[in-house]
């Protein structure tokens, strides 16, 4: 592997305890804020010491707790995004990029510099400050900065999560291109969930400071197996539930009896249902569900409607099931009446805790 970590670090009431590897591939760590994305990150660069555990890269211990292996950062060859760039204000695009380059003869040091220039598309901006640059601008040195390094990882800490939609999107086109053509392991962190699916092949998902299996990035939106990981994948509604079969399930919160299309594990406590998979039907059936409508609001390119089921018990589950609908199929849908929904059985995924 190319990266192996495996670590515990405690920060008063937290726990990081994640454990992964990576191959030279783009791999996302994903989860809500605060579960530990950036202290991961934090500890593989040397920035924090881990408490126990280990971390090898290409096969060398960045950090081993047992054999009191603790490389400083500047000997980790690990290059790290920041989201605002951790460009030198006061240094030419030039200067920024030469300042990692110190050690290089001066012939070797302009040879690099010249060929950077050239990859990130910087020629005629040498001169000029971070100050002068575009967003994207900025983006392109400070990567041309970490390259310039020479790392085998590159981990990136949610570099376009603080930008406006469309300047995001140029941004991410670009991150796409420049990190296609980096022959080493990339760490992506973000809660975006469509944001990872563009950029990486596979996803560890982190929860409340504990990793789940690395996994494929479409397994995880098909198939995920906790309620983490399916709240990380867009899924908006679930259910607390009962087991009643190798497939069925009592949904408590919504107070129905659904079929599932697979095998319920035994130790699931959830089911989860995307918005966009419930059906509007005629009448009652298997899997169907009566219900009021609580709410339709319509969105940039679809219906949302929030419906009631008449069976949801009371204390629970009172916010209601988002239904996600084309706009002329919920045209018709008016607040406060009565619509049957149904759930195809493969539609329903059991989940863990």
């Amino acid at each position: 592997m190319a990266l192996s970590v495996d670590i515990r670090k405690k920060m008063g009431e937290f726990l990081l305890d994640v454990r992964f590897e990576a191959e030279d591939e783009a791999l996302a760590l994903l989860g809500s804020s605060g579960c530990g994305k950036s202290v991961t990150l934090r500890c593989i660069a040397g920035v924090l010491r881990p408490d126990e555990g280990r971390i090898v890269l290409d096969g060398r211990t960045l950090f081993d707790s047992e054999a009191g292996v603790n490389l400083p950062p500047q000997q980790r060859s690990v290059g790290m995004l920041f989201q605002n760039y951790a460009l030198f204000p006061n240094m030419t695009v030039e200067r920024n990029i030469l300042s990692v380059l110190k050690k290089e003869r001066k012939v070797r040091r302009r040879e690099r510099l010249e060929a950077l220039l050239d990859r990130f598309y910087l020629r005629g901006l040498e001169a000029h400050y971070p100050s002068q640059l575009s967003g994207g601008q900025q983006q392109r040195v400070a990567l041309a900065r970490i390259l310039a390094s020479g790392p085998s990882l590159i981990m990136l800490d949610e570099p376009l999560s603080a930008l406006d939609s469309y300047l995001r999107w140029q941004l991410e086109m670009e991150l796409v291109r420049l990190l296609e053509s980096f022959e080493g392991t990339t760490l992506y962190v973000s809660h975006n969930r469509n944001e990872v699916y563009r950029l990486c092949s596979r996803v560890c998902v982190i929860h409340r400071g504990r990793s789940e299996p690395v996994r494929d990035m479409g397994t995880l939106f098909k198939e995920p197996r906790t309620l983490a990981s399916a709240l990380l994948s867009g899924c908006k509604n679930y259910s607390r539930i009962e087991r009643k079969g190798e497939r069925s399930v009592f949904a408590l919160d919504w107070g129905v009896r659904l079929t599932c299309g697979e095998r319920v594990p035994e130790d699931a406590r959830y089911v989860g249902v995307r918005a966009h998979y419930l059906i509007l039907c005629d009448g009652p059936g298997e899997n169907v569900l009566s219900c009021t409508v609580l709410r339709v609001i319509e969105d940039a390119f679809s219906t949302i409607v929030m419906i009631l089921p008449e069976t949801t018990v009371p204390g629970r589950g009172e916010a209601g099931i988002r239904m996600e609908l084309p706009k002329e199929e919920a045209a018709t849908i008016r607040e406060g009446e009565k619509i049957f929904v149904r759930i195809q059985p493969e539609d329903v995924m059991p989940l863990r805790r």
